[in-house]
């Protein structure tokens, strides 16, 4: 008797892998897999547990906050602009989240099911379901439900209101996931994790918007009806249509409703259609990491072969410091986050100032003051390849040209970003005869940063951990703090002589040579940094071993 035959895998099913029978839904799957990786990613650590327990416990108690609170203010008048612009802003932030968290869900990477043999229509209903599952859909099903119940005040309403429900939650987890679809290669590469780090920038620059927001809308006194103008426009934005299809519906106008509704029903079949298309082409195109890196690396090497900045600078140490630490500042991650931050919160603090109506051009000196604190720690940023480098230096010259090479490469960043702040706070700020005093001021504080923060690298170098969320290494945030706030005081005093000349020429009324503290404060702040970084040359010179120990401890 022949052996009974026994049903085999399809071909090019790997080994192990889950195989479903024709018309079996692959969702049960998906959810599974989806709550096997949380278990098993809660399991490596309890600080991890206790992590996500936590941010569940906040998470559900901001959505119950929210759900209360839109239930409050039933009955309010502009209740539905307040709903339309939540479900607006909250719509931005599904479409953001997987760029700034890409690591957050590895079910978001379409590439690790390449090798399954399943079609793409299935997959992506399974994939859309599978996303429900999680805190962001249970806080957007808050919001959703809190501005139904809020805006719904007939039945007809309140059937309207569930479909509404319905589509906001189906559109913000559709667009999700048809945005990181595209961006996969993005979001999997060096640049993706760059841009995770770089995310903390972005929550600190939307939150300075909400608070003037926030500040405009309640300090005017006019209440929700301020909400008003940006709400007429954005009620055409899906899913933004669909909450405000429930307070058109309240008011008898169901031709409005229905229209609503259709545009967020429309968008939805459209993301899918996206996302369908990009994981059609993304899972049966060849990686181009692989077929296309000679190419690749070939023109990386031929950019890098004299093109660009490395044309300009010297053929001398100072130029191959220049160009390495500008390339740190670009391709490290917390070097990059580092000088965004500066730039960032230099150009916010004049912007929210002239936005509130009460600031002056003097809060153009926070462009100095932060991008002068890139120069301390210098050795820190390079970690334990800080060894290369101590192998270059011998004598104090040797030092001397390092940290005027590192100064170098700060001022050709700080300098113009210095002027372009300013011209700004001078225009919108005001006044324009101001524009001498905050200029030279600003030259002046960033030079003598620049010669402490010399000194604060040869004297207080710490580590800098690369694999860690953290800027300081275990045991050396006392070492940090004490580096960064004594400079911080001892580069007000450096400043002091150009600061005292300011307040001559306004106590004395010599108004019409205010124009020179331009000159001087260029010259003061380009001779105290030179200066300083000769004075902390030899120190640096002697204290070789005790910096590399210092740097490699992270």
């Amino acid at each position: 008797m022949s052996a009974p035959a026994t049903p085999t895998a399809p071909t090019g099913t790997p080994p192990g892998a889950p195989h479903t029978a024709p018309g079996t839904s692959l969702t049960p799957v998906f959810v599974r897999l989806k709550l096997s990786l949380l278990r098993n990613g809660l399991r490596q650590s309890s600080g991890r547990t206790v992590a996500y327990v936590a941010s569940l416990v906040v998470s559900l108690l901001c959505a119950a906050g929210v759900l209360l609170g839109l239930i409050a203010l039933r009955g309010v008048d502009h209740a539905g602009a307040l709903g339309v612009l939540l479900a607006a802003v909250l719509t931005l932030g599904w479409a953001a989240m997987p760029l700034f968290f890409p690591s957050g869900d590895e079910t978001l990477d379409p590439t690790r099911l390449v090798m399954l043999p399943l079609r793409p229509r299935p997959l992506i209903v399974s994939l859309l379901i599978t996303s429900l599952v999680g805190i962001g859909p249970v806080f957007t099903l808050a919001l959703a439900v809190g501005s139904v119940i809020m805006l719904a005040h007939t039945a007809g309403a309140a059937v309207v209101g569930v479909l509404a429900v319905v589509l906001v939650v189906l559109v913000c987890v559709a667009l999700a996931r048809a945005v990181a679809t595209a961006n996969v290669r993005l979001l999997t590469s060096r640049r993706g994790r760059d841009l995770a780090v770089l995310s903390g920038l972005f929550v600190a620059i939307g939150a300075q918007g909400v608070n003037v927001g926030a500040q405009k809308l309640f300090g005017s006194g006019a209440g929700l009806s301020a909400l008003e103008p940006v709400s007429d426009i954005l009620r055409w934005v899906p899913p933004a249509s669909a909450v405000d299809a429930v307070r058109a519906a309240s008011e008898g106008s169901y031709g409005r409703a229905v229209l609503g509704l259709a545009l967020a029903a429309v968008t939805l079949g459209l993301l899918l259609w996206w996302w369908q298309r990009t994981l059609t082409t993304l899972m049966t195109s060849p990686d181009s990491s692989t077929l296309q890196a000679v190419e690749k690396d070939s023109a990386r090497k031929q950019r890098s072969s004299g093109g660009g900045l490395q044309r300009l600078l010297p053929e001398s140490r100072s130029g191959t410091v220049v160009l390495r630490m500008l390339r740190y500042a670009w391709r490290d991650p917390k070097s990059k986050m580092s000088w965004a931050m500066a730039f960032a919160v230099g150009l916010l603090v004049p912007f929210i100032s002239a936005i509130q109506g009460g600031g002056s051009i003097y809060t153009a000196l926070s462009a100095p003051a932060l991008l002068g604190m890139q120069m301390y720690n210098q050795f820190g940023q390079d970690t334990s390849a800080f060894w290369m480098v101590a192998s270059t230096i011998s004598t104090p010259r040797d030092a001397y040209l390092e940290l005027r090479a590192r100064g170098l490469g700060l001022a050709l960043v700080g300098v113009p970003f210095v002027t372009l702040v300013v011209i700004g706070a001078a225009a919108f700020l005001g006044p324009w005869s101001a524009f001498f005093d905050v200029y030279g001021l600003s030259l002046a504080l960033l030079g003598a940063l620049v010669a402490t923060g010399a000194m604060a690298s040869a004297l207080f170098p710490y580590s800098i951990p690369a694999e860690s969320n953290k800027n300081v290494a275990p045991g050396q945030g006392a070492i940090a703090w004490f580096s960064l706030f004594g400079g911080m005081l001892v580069s007000a005093v450096l400043a002091a002589p150009v600061i005292g000349l300011l307040i001559w020429l306004h106590v004395a009324g010599l108004h019409s040579l205010l124009w020179l503290l331009l000159p001087v404060g260029a010259a003061y702040g380009a001779g105290i940094a030179l200066l300083g970084m000769r004075v902390a040359a030899p120190l640096v010179a002697r204290r070789l071993p005790e910096i590399l120990g210092a740097v490699s401890k992270g």
